[in-house]
């Protein structure tokens, strides 16, 4: 072959590597690898390997499967796969979403704690959001660590859940959960918090346990207040507090639409109708409304309520025995009519 023939299909085989080079640079530095309108997310987990990452790229973008086995071959992503919550939005490239899994540069999560009964429904519940299995999450929560480092109890661990929406990672481990949860606890409990349950006697613990009671007893925010009063005065004047949420608790029967006179002695230190003043912890998560209602309590003389007969979810409250019992007999009659038992 001639000399300047040989040079020429040299130059068009070099121009034909620059131009396939520069499609596949195209192809994975600049081209998105979903061809979605919405973003879409993979979640990462320690079990999973090279193959199983491809496997869950591909379900997000099926013809970007060539492209991703290629950027991570490039990449050198084998040996590097981080766990985590990786958004693919619609601008991602096939090339940045490999980066991004290489150096473990995840997505946050939105994770709300719950008001719920106990710590574990609550971490059961987010759970099935996070990496970490409930089992975990309910041991970090409930060891003698947490309890040391954070100045709770068995009893009072639940202290630490504030229920709010949180910005988390999803491979967030059981500790590190706990330590933010900390955070958060000592963020919302401000100076200006701290110094109104010092002024009703109460540590912030009391605080959310008598919270905790207030939650069970109304949804509605405007009568917080007026019942975290009710069970201030009861305390102040060293009488039981005697609220039903707690005869629930004592049963661990949660889904208990009446409380009848026998569940009344049912024997726990949760009782409120056995013993006087707070139960030794929570009996649920408290929404931030009804910590802020018993710091803000309404001043009143009131000293005993009763569920309204006309199941607005709202009460009616007496300052006399004799007046709550007219209120009850009218609840009562209501709850028969009804056949709610």
């Amino acid at each position: 072959m001639p000399k300047y023939l040989r040079k020429k299909k040299k130059k068009i085989f070099l121009f034909s590597a620059v131009i396939i080079a520069l499609c596949l640079a195209v192809y994975l530095f600049v081209m998105p690898f979903s061809s979605r309108e919405e973003p879409v997310r993979i979640f990462i987990d320690s079990d999973d390997n090279l193959d199983s990452v491809l496997s869950k790229a591909s379900a997000a973008a099926p013809r970007q499967l060539v492209g991703f086995r290629l950027a991570a071959m490039l990449r050198g992503i084998r040996g590097h796969v981080h766990t985590g919550c990786y958004e693919i939005g619609p601008s991602l490239s096939t090339w940045q979403l490999v980066t991004n899994i290489y150096h473990g540069k995840q997505t946050p999560i939105s994770l709300t704690v719950p008001s719920t009964w106990t710590k574990e429904m609550a971490l059961g519940r987010m759970a099935r959001h996070l990496m970490a299995d409930s089992a975990s999450l309910v041991e970090a929560f409930c060891s003698p660590e947490t309890q040391l480092a954070y100045g709770v109890d068995s009893a009072t661990a639940a202290t630490l859940l504030l229920t709010d929406t949180y910005h988390v990672y999803w491979d967030i481990s059981p500790q590190q959960f706990v330590r933010r949860m900390a955070r958060e606890r000592d963020y919302f409990w401000n100076a200006h918090r701290t110094a109104k349950a010092k002024a009703l006697g109460m540590s912030r613990e009391d605080v959310y346990t008598l919270a905790s009671i207030v939650d069970a007893e109304t949804a509605n925010n405007g009568e917080k207040p007026t019942v975290a009063g009710l069970y201030i005065n009861r305390l102040r004047q060293g009488m039981p507090l005697q609220a039903d949420p707690t005869v629930k608790f004592a049963l661990q029967n949660f889904g208990l639409r009446r409380i009848y006179g026998h569940m009344l002695s049912t024997p726990s230190p949760y009782n409120t109708y056995l013993h006087k003043g707070l139960p030794p912890g929570p009996i649920r998560l408290p929404q931030l409304s009804s910590i802020d209602a018993v710091l803000n309590h309404e001043h009143h003389n009131y000293l005993y309520m009763c569920a309204n007969s006309d199941f607005s979810g709202t009460h009616a409250f007496a300052a006399t025995y004799g007046e709550h019992l007219q209120n009850a007999a009218r609840y009562v009659r209501a709850l028969n009519e009804r056949g709610i038992k």
